[in-house]
């Protein structure tokens, strides 16, 4: 039986007939205010605060969790920062201890010159492992830009998505500019900073934070509709995923069927529509499995992942 064939022949009509849906975006739950952290009774506590500590953390100037509370351990890490910098040791995160935060991060070296070409294909590619996002322009790098990514806690979205909405920002939280992406499971977007010394940690609430400077250089080159790339670990479905389900395993379950050589045309978005099904029964016909186009235990132990089994109930 020519189940390939087939398939690609189905996905091909169903990409013909099947419009993408049209999302609205709101910025994401990055969190951040423009304030001057020092020691108060009670402490200041906050993201900016739990960020800083991990930035100091980094430097070799914190030992310890980033609480997100100021407390004497933290005011004496910003004195030993501003010692090593020359600064007068108050402990106050002022203008001058920020812009040495800030130093660390240097932009990357390039010819000055116009942006890419007309009528030129123009990619963003992010790769969370190295932290730096690039330009791809006709599919050679054209820029690239250090960049924070989202904390263990709240990592960023790994897939293939489109920028949806671009918008001027005030130089708040997001800085200067805003490009948001069409992640299904929450609002995640590119965009600057109003903490520069971020840039370069997973630092995030999931969003991918440039240097202000750089998020306007490709904010003009950018479109809506330009495709994002995000590379980085993938997160492994644990259980069975049915159609309807919106999620990151979603988006490992696709990888891994392109691999296979089944998902061939929709891109690695977390959602499991049209396409995610008759990916998954052509794989299960090809594996002998009843196609039901439920990734279920079998099929997901084809597939090659560690699928826990069911839980049985006791009598």
């Amino acid at each position: 039986m020519q189940v390939l064939p087939l398939f690609t022949a189905l996905l091909l009509a169903l990409t013909l007939s099947y419009p993408g849906a049209v999302q609205a975006h709101s910025p994401c739950g990055c969190e951040g205010e423009n304030r001057t952290l020092m020691l108060t009774d009670p402490p200041l506590k906050g993201q900016d605060v739990a960020e800083l500590q991990y930035v100091l953390s980094r430097m070799g100037f914190y030992f310890g969790p980033p609480t997100g509370v100021y407390d004497r351990i933290t005011q004496r890490a910003v004195i030993n920062l501003q010692r090593a910098h020359g600064l007068l040791p108050s402990g106050e995160v002022d203008t001058a201890t920020y812009q040495a935060l800030s130093n660390r991060v240097q932009p990357v070296a390039r010819e000055a010159g116009e942006g890419p070409p007309p009528g030129s294909k123009i990619q963003i590619l992010v790769d969370t492992d190295q932290l730096y996002l690039y330009l791809l322009v006709d599919g050679r790098v054209f820029r690239q830009y250090p960049v924070a990514i989202g904390k263990y806690t709240s990592p960023s979205p790994v897939g293939e998505w489109k920028i949806v909405d671009k918008s001027y920002e005030s130089g708040g939280p997001f800085g200067t500019r805003w490009m948001g992406l069409n992640v299904p499971w929450g609002n995640y977007g590119i965009h600057g900073t109003n903490r520069p010394w971020s840039v370069g940690w997973p630092a995030s609430a999931g969003c991918f934070r440039m240097l202000n400077e750089h998020v306007e250089e490709i904010f003009p080159w950018i479109s809506v509709g330009t495709p994002v790339i995000v590379k980085g670990p993938l997160v492994p479905p644990t259980g069975p995923l049915k159609p309807g389900t919106i999620s990151p395993e979603v988006v490992t379950l696709q990888a891994r069927l392109r691999e296979k050589g089944f998902y061939l045309f929709g891109p690695t978005d977390g959602d499991y529509g049209p396409m995610t099904v008759l990916a998954v029964k052509a794989f299960q016909i090809m594996e002998g499995i009843k196609p039901t186009g439920i990734a279920d235990r079998q099929t997901l132990q084809a597939l090659g992942f560690e699928v826990a089994p069911e839980a049985v109930a006791s009598p």
